[in-house]
């Protein structure tokens, strides 16, 4: 087994994680390769001597298994960088909330034996694919949690024509649109009104950002289906973000949208469950009088 590390170098708490990790595979003789940001951080801030470590210094590597350090933000940019290699990821958590990184530092042992014993499960997540009507690149063209379409430099609403299999659904007057995968309805999604769907649900979310609409909603489609959306705006541009990486387009770029032709292979320890982690993260259900 070869294991490959990836982690928030902005978090120096990461460091005690690192340890627990080292010593771990150390006695274990597992190889371990890190990402070339994080092998310098631990060098030079964390005075670590990695002479037996690899440095993965960039996207053409091989690895049994994938481990992200920090929170979900870090999660998805390991699986950016996992893209189409079908190394599955276990994510653990330094960060707030983590969705995606459910493993806490008290379980990091217990998680680890159960991955060594094949005692866990893997979840397979869609992504997004998104194109350029114009040809306009993309740094990486897939989402794992969703794709925002959002104005850009000014405090006037953007139009967006939005067509699902080539029908005109609806023109969104707003601040801008979500196109979300169940995995990132617990996401940016949440936060503007849009359903929580589970991971295992094949579906894609449309929600808009600030409608100025009472009667607009959003709405979820199936992940097999195409959606192309064109923006007007004010300022002749608008921001396009897939996970959080941004870049305006010109209004004349029309985004198409589609299910991605591979999946994210996440590892979840057996005794954790989606709803486990809804009411232990958002407080789900909770109610005072029980």
């Amino acid at each position: 087994m070869k294991v490959a590390i990836f982690g928030n170098i902005y978090r120096p708490v990461i460091i005690n994680s690192i340890k627990v990790l080292f010593d771990f595979f150390s006695e274990k003789q597992i190889p371990l390769m890190l990402d070339s940001d994080l092998y310098d951080f631990l060098v030079h801030i964390g005075g670590y001597r990695l002479e037996n470590v690899e440095k993965i210094e960039n996207d053409n590597f091989k690895a049994d298994v994938a481990l992200s350090i920090g929170g979900d933000g870090t999660f998805l940019n390991t699986a950016a960088r996992i893209g189409d290699k079908e190394i599955p990821i276990i994510g653990i958590n330094t960060g707030r909330l983590g969705f995606l990184t459910d493993v806490s530092n008290d379980e990091i042992i217990e998680a680890l034996e159960a991955l060594l014993e094949g005692k866990f499960r893997i979840e397979e997540r869609t992504l997004l694919l998104v194109k350029t009507s114009d040809g306009t690149p993309l740094q990486y063209p897939y989402a794992l949690n969703e794709v925002s379409v959002l104005k850009q430099d000014s405090s006037s609403m953007i139009s967006i024509n939005a067509s699902v299999n080539g029908e005109l659904i609806h023109t969104y007057q707003a601040d801008g649109l979500l196109v979300s995968t169940p995995t990132g309805s617990t996401a940016y999604s949440m936060s503007v009104g849009g359903p929580i769907v589970v991971p295992q649900a094949q579906n894609f979310i449309l929600s808009p950002v600030a409608s100025h609409s009472l009667n607009v909603r959003p709405l979820i489609i199936p992940d097999n289906w195409n959606i192309d959306l064109e923006v007007h705006s004010r300022t002749h541009s608008y921001l396009v973000a897939l996970d959080g990486r941004s870049k305006v387009l010109e209004q004349t770029t029309q985004l198409h949208i589609a299910k991605a032709p591979f999946t994210i292979k996440v590892i979840k320890q057996l005794q954790h469950t989606f709803f486990d982690t809804l009411k232990k993260k958002l407080m789900w259900g909770v109610d005072k009088r029980n």
